[in-house]
């Protein structure tokens, strides 16, 4: 498991990987070790990238469509649910890498920080604009509130 997470979260730091590892792990004991039919395992994936995005913060992997899902499931357990094993950790392991392979990242936490270093100081030099115009320069107005912003996201782990 630990050698595909680094595929799951690019860019992510060790101490993150090392939070993912036992999501998975635990889940998988949880849940997939014991699925026979393809409603538990469905189950398991939705829940495994609930956690997985808590965890992650910015980067959100995106739940692959029920089909995806399904064709990956049952290109490893046939069309029938009864009287099967449980899917092994290394089957459950290439799947999950092949259904994030195929969903995707969004980058929705990106776009919020980019609104937020380019929309908060072009609204505060706007009511500045407004309110004030000659109280501050402009030169030290916009750099001071963007070195604001950044700062404050930067505080709260949006960056």
């Amino acid at each position: 498991m630990g050698l595909s997470l680094p595929k799951l979260a690019p860019g992510a730091d060790k101490k993150k990987l090392e939070e993912l590892g036992p999501i998975i792990d635990e889940i998988y004991e949880e849940k997939v070790k014991d699925a026979k039919k393809f409603s538990e395992f469905y189950h398991a994936v939705c829940e495994i990238v609930e956690q997985l995005n808590e965890k992650l913060g910015n980067t959100q992997i995106k739940l692959p469509e029920t089909k995806a899902i399904e064709k990956e499931y049952r290109k490893r357990r046939g069309d029938d649910d009864t009287n099967k094993k449980p899917l092994a950790k290394a089957e459950f392991q290439e799947i999950m890498q092949n259904l994030v392979k195929t969903s995707g990242f969004t980058g929705i936490g990106a776009k919020e920080a980019i609104l937020c270093i380019f929309g908060v100081p072009l609204a505060a030099l706007l009511i500045k604009q407004r309110v004030m115009p000659e109280v501050v320069r402009d030169e030290f107005f916009i750099p001071g509130v963007t070195s604001a912003t950044v700062f404050t996201l930067a505080a709260l782990n949006k960056i």
